[in-house]
């Protein structure tokens, strides 16, 4: 089977296994959903809705991420981890964006890409949920089961963004890859596996097809 005939037929498994491909942060506006990618680097997608639960009213917009105070904000998103780095990233990040871009995120790779604790992850993700330019999100599930499943042969998550980013039309890749994430938790976990019972067998490379 060609890589783009198995991307296509894992996509549509996926689809039909979990029809709501949707990003499991929680957010309500762009700058929203670009801090709570940023904190969950290291953290996972449920601790992360925990703290922002309380963290977005707090800071509603740019400008008052922008002015918190750092030893703050540290302590208000401290249970996310690395939360030195991460208030820091924040408060920069927000601080450019009100003096660069208008108080509005940037809507290409390039400006977001110089942000504070921007990288290509959070780019794609915010691109693809929020301005429909999708790109492939690789977060440790993505690069994961893309590998096993036979769509890569990567493990560098740039090399395997490039890698796959063609075997799917672009404004498929954000619902496949927040469809990954679902299907990381659910069968193709990174110890122990459920292949015996996992639905993507048909057109799994780890399962010798």
């Amino acid at each position: 089977m060609r890589r783009k005939e198995r991307a296509q037929a894992f996509f549509d498994i996926l689809k039909e296994l979990y029809p709501e491909g949707i990003c499991s942060l929680e957010y309500e506006t762009p700058i929203q959903l670009l801090i709570a990618t940023m904190l969950s680097a290291q953290c996972t997608d449920a601790r992360v809705n925990i703290v922002t639960k309380t963290l977005f009213p707090k800071y509603p917009d740019v400008n008052a991420f922008a002015s918190a105070d750092l030893e703050e904000l540290e302590k208000d998103i401290k249970s996310t981890g690395f939360y030195h780095n991460k208030a820091k990233n924040i408060i920069e990040c927000c601080r450019r964006i009100a003096s660069d871009f208008g108080g509005e995120v940037p809507d290409n790779m390039e400006d977001l890409l110089s942000l504070a604790g921007v990288g290509r992850k959070t780019a794609n993700l915010v691109l693809g949920d929020i301005f429909g330019k999708g790109g492939m999100v690789i977060d440790t599930h993505a690069k994961r089961i893309l590998k096993r499943v036979g769509l890569t042969k990567e493990t560098e998550p740039t090399r395997v963004e490039k890698d796959t980013e063609n075997l799917l039309p672009r404004e498929k890749h954000s619902d496949f890859c927040h469809r990954l994430v679902l299907h990381g938790r659910a069968f193709c976990t990174a110890r122990n596996p459920k292949c015996s019972s996992c639905p993507c067998n048909p057109i799994c490379k780890k399962m010798g097809v």
